[in-house]
């Protein structure tokens, strides 16, 4: 059975996410127990049962040992979040890529995250850069009051507006033509939305930042097939762009890639 216990796991906050399998069900107690003997710091060990799914991106949590509870504070970097992981998605695995953009981000630059969750990229970047506002935009009402707490702890208010609705009508009814540099964290649902990003950039271009779910065998570069699919959207839409920096986030699955692209664009042809 040894070979069958989780051998990583992601803590966020106090709280560590498991995945066991269905074999190791009799001893999950057991195993919980022993992780928070090992790691002082976790209190809850919770079982993702489920991937995450759907438009809000929630998983499957069933508690295990320790505190019952689903609501933590998390530290990054310096900022510090609220984070209710049974109404929201949260990866800690995407602190090294929230760091990396944050640096990037120049003095008196306006921002639009189309998909901010709880604001993590979004007060990271207000916490750490000189970004002059950071329009942040959720569809989820649990997340956004999540955002609205997490501004207030790290004291963000004058520079985070937090706006609860869908990017495209956002962007749409009241950011046209605003932005500096736009990210677009929601790899599910970012290719859906390039055409809106367009929208939220100034006249004269941008930056985007765009993630993205690709499949590659061992002998592809995961990170080409992403450029292609991409390259070839924006030149429909007429943008004059270079893709200036490409990565792999992460690997979310056998032979799946997490794929981060940073775009900047020129306006219209």
């Amino acid at each position: 059975k040894a070979r069958m216990v989780p051998k990583s796991f992601d803590v966020i906050g106090d709280i560590a996410v498991m995945r066991f399998p269905e074999e190791v069900e009799e001893y999950k107690r057991t195993i919980a127990e022993a992780v928070m003997r090992t790691n002082k710091n976790v209190k809850t060990v919770l079982n993702q049962t489920s991937p995450v799914h759907g438009t809000l991106r929630l998983r499957g949590l069933d508690w295990v040992a320790g505190e019952k509870k689903t609501e933590t504070i998390h530290h990054e970097y310096g900022c510090v979040y609220k984070i209710d992981l049974a109404k929201v998605y949260f990866s800690p695995r995407l602190s090294y890529e929230r760091n990396r953009i944050t640096a990037l981000v120049k003095p008196r630059e306006v921002i639009v995250n189309m998909f901010a969750g709880v604001g993590c990229y979004s007060i990271m970047i207000a916490r750490n850069s000189e970004a002059d506002k950071i329009y942040s935009i959720d569809i989820n009402p649990d997340a956004v009051g999540l955002m609205e707490e997490n501004i207030k702890l790290n004291r963000v208010g004058y520079r985070v507006i937090p706006i609860l609705g869908d990017a495209r009508e956002i962007v749409e009814g009241r950011l046209k033509g605003v932005a500096d540099r736009v990210l677009m964290p929601l790899p599910e649902m970012a290719y859906y939305y390039i055409e809106i990003a367009k929208v939220a950039l100034k006249p004269e271009g941008g930056w985007i930042h765009y993630y993205d779910f690709t499949h590659a065998k061992k002998e592809e570069d995961p990170k080409e097939e992403i450029a292609r699919k991409v390259s070839a959207r924006l030149e429909e839409l007429g943008l004059k762009f270079e893709l200036n920096f490409s990565r792999i986030v992460r690997n979310v699955g056998p032979n799946w890639y997490q794929i981060v692209l940073d775009v900047l664009t020129f306006g219209k042809t």
